[in-house]
């Protein structure tokens, strides 16, 4: 079974990442794509104020989107460029004042944990390993606080619905507008404490099999 049938067929089976739990009413798109021009030339801390008021003006708890997006904003840091540019957006971003609380989602055990800083990276980043119906999977958390790393190691046991982490705020996220990144990932390549969130065109089959829209975890109808 693969991860997105197994998401699928197991709705029920996740503890909510947030308190009080995200639903849709209390939820606003957001779009960082290439296409838009909502938050375009503006400087950090203008971009966090109007992420905030975006927020705010639609009386929303969280602003959620970027789950395959194309995104222009990438070409303004290193780490994004290469022999080919990465700009293909493969976690989904939710967007809400640092300091947010976050829970596991379902019993897990650490896999890796990193204090990625490199300006555009994750910041802190905890990947947990997760099993369910016999099917191995990990779910990857960006732009934590740094000290939702305080007392991790690898193998350390979490419950469904444990509250282990905080979204940060910057610099120290990887200097991006509070936010978390979260990501499913069925095989990790043999990565640890890392594993790519933006990724080339035409490397997208693969990385849409491999790590399968997650929204459904995040956000439930209502």
């Amino acid at each position: 079974m693969n991860l997105e049938t197994l998401l699928k067929q197991n709705p029920d089976a996740f503890a909510p990442l947030f308190t009080p739990p995200l639903t849709a009413s209390d939820c606003v798109a957001m779009d960082l794509s290439s296409s838009s021009r909502e938050f375009t030339g503006l400087g950090e801390a203008e971009l966090d104020r109007a992420i905030l008021q975006k927020l705010a003006h639609a009386d929303a708890l969280a602003g959620v989107g970027g789950y395959l997006e194309n995104r222009s904003l990438y070409r303004d840091t290193d780490l994004f460029q290469g022999d080919a540019e990465r700009c293909i957006h493969i976690g989904v971003d939710v967007f809400t004042p640092a300091g947010v609380v976050l829970h596991a989602p379902l019993d897990a055990e650490v896999h890796s944990f990193a204090n990625r800083q490199v300006s555009g990276d994750y910041g802190p980043v905890i990947i947990l390993r997760h099993e369910l119906d016999g099917v191995e999977f990990h779910s990857l958390y960006g732009h934590l606080a740094e000290t939702s790393l305080d007392g991790l190691h690898e193998g350390k046991a979490i419950r469904a619905g444990e509250a282990f982490a905080r979204i940060g705020a910057r610099p120290a996220n990887g200097n991006w507008p509070p936010h978390l990144h979260f990501q499913l990932i069925a095989d990790m390549q043999g990565k640890r404490g890392d594993y790519p969130g933006v990724v080339r065109a035409d490397e997208l089959d693969y990385y849409r099999r491999n790590c399968p829209d997650p929204t459904c975890l995040l956000v439930t109808p209502g």
